[in-house]
């Protein structure tokens, strides 16, 4: 596989932070923030949820780049990462509602507010992918706009290169669908 420039220069960055260069693990968090950040939120959908676990994310990034031994894996690895934080997350906040859901049951019923902000550019490409389940939309967006491989996505969201194929193969289908239903 032929390496562009900047996946050349991030794994420079990789190699150079692991050794304790903190100039090149600031450039390669500030490289890399806005994309596991995005990633996050195409998991969770949900703005501070995503800044939380990329966050948590970020941390166990730091404790762990001194153990990583192929720079070229670091966009993998550590899509990985702020995948299993999105998912601790995500049951933490379920557990949450579970127990207030609980408590109002037994107190007053109150009803839930719920919050979905979207912010990308193209509408109609926007409400399409906003419309796919979140496993569907992460592996949508590191396939086609990360340019990852199969395996490369297949490792970043923890699951088989064949979960990877089927869930691609599902969104394009709602996708097309989506999209030829606005024209």
């Amino acid at each position: 596989m032929i390496r562009t420039r900047a996946q050349a220069f991030d794994d420079y960055l990789v190699a150079a932070a692991r050794t304790g260069d903190r100039k090149a693990f600031g450039l390669l968090a500030r490289r890399w923030q806005g994309r596991l950040l995005a990633h996050a939120w195409r998991l969770t959908g949900d703005v501070d949820l995503a800044r939380e676990a990329a966050q948590d994310g970020w941390i166990e990034i730091v404790r762990g780049l001194g153990r990583l031994r192929d720079d070229q894996a670091f966009p993998a690895w550590a899509y990985q990462i702020v995948s299993r934080r999105c998912t601790r997350r995500i049951g933490q906040r379920q557990r949450g509602r579970a127990l207030v859901a609980a408590v109002t049951v037994e107190t007053a019923p109150d009803s839930g507010t719920s919050d979905g902000s979207d912010t990308v550019a193209t509408p109609a490409l926007a409400r399409a992918l906003a419309a796919l389940p979140p496993e569907q939309r992460a592996a949508v967006a590191l396939f086609h706009l990360e340019d990852m491989s199969i395996a490369e996505t297949a490792i970043a969201l923890n699951v088989p290169a064949g979960t990877v194929k089927t869930r691609l193969m599902h969104a394009r289908r709602k996708l097309r669908a989506a999209l030829e239903g606005d024209l």
